[in-house]
């Protein structure tokens, strides 16, 4: 009865511990999912024997070290198999019999993402479970007003890095989810710079605004306030970068669509 009473304490002391690291690990099932690596801080339970109870940061050689067992390889393993893997090892070096093993991914530190550009924060973010574009730019505080709906994503594929650009305003108002990929670790996310717009002359707020899409010229005079008492939309001119980058000016309509850095010019009416 007392040796029940024991396996009863030590099995509640479990789910309280290992409820403590499913909060601090956010979704425990999806963290166990991911792949161990170097940098990756666990906690090993074993039924039963609290006195092996063990917090353990996997090495640069990808290895944790284990009460009797020493060094174990766990790199590239999940959890899960890890659990089995240090069961295995107790059980055929007759340590314990049938062990019952439990590992807890306290921290994921091999498991990262770089989130850079136009969000509210830049930085390194780590990867717990299954995790998707758009999940991981709002752990890194949602794009920025001067952001703009274009996200390119680099990754490696084997020997070289791809390059993937994703328009994620697009994805949001066709509802079509299946350009909100899964994130992988190392992958780089950039959040680019909004289209911009600039416009001087007879309007009534001349200066740099953004450019929405397909913003025509007559949308972007309204933007700037409209024109002064002076101005007039007869002979409006637009700068211009063509491929090669060199700056023309070319006449414009009000109903022309507007092109990223285009300088729009209203005149002064004769009249």
């Amino acid at each position: 009865m007392i040796n029940v009473m024991k396996k009863t304490k030590v099995l509640a002391i479990m789910i309280i511990l290992l409820g403590v690291a499913c909060i601090e690990n956010t979704i425990a099932g999806e963290a166990r999912e991911s792949a161990l690596g170097p940098g990756d801080t666990l906690r090993i339970f074993v039924y039963g024997h609290p006195d092996m109870t063990t917090e353990t940061k996997v090495s640069e050689t990808g290895k944790i070290t284990f009460p009797l067992l020493g060094e174990i390889a766990v790199n590239g393993l999940t959890p899960s198999e890890a659990e089995r893997k240090i069961a295995n090892l107790l059980e055929t070096r007759d340590i314990l019999r049938k062990p019952q093993v439990i590992v807890v991914a306290a921290a994921l530190q091999s498991q990262m993402v770089s989130v850079l550009g136009n969000v509210r924060n830049q930085g390194r973010y780590p990867i717990e479970g299954k995790r998707s574009l758009t999940e991981i730019i709002a752990m890194a505080g949602g794009i920025i007003p001067e952001g703009g709906e274009l996200v390119t994503l680099i990754r490696s594929d084997g020997n070289k890095f791809v390059k993937e650009v994703i328009d994620v305003l697009e994805m949001v108002r066709t509802g079509d989810l299946s350009r909100d990929i899964d994130i992988r670790s190392d992958d780089l996310i950039y959040i680019e710079r909004a289209h911009r717009f600039y416009i001087y002359g007879e309007v009534q707020r001349a200066g740099v605004y953004r450019l929405e899409r397909n913003m025509t010229v007559m949308q972007a005079l309204s933007v700037g306030g409209g024109l002064t008492l002076r101005g007039t939309e007869r002979g409006l001119r637009i700068q211009r970068r063509d491929t090669e980058g060199n700056l023309k000016e070319i006449s414009a309509k009000s109903s022309d669509l507007v092109q990223p850095d285009d300088v729009i010019y209203i005149k002064e009416s004769l009249f």
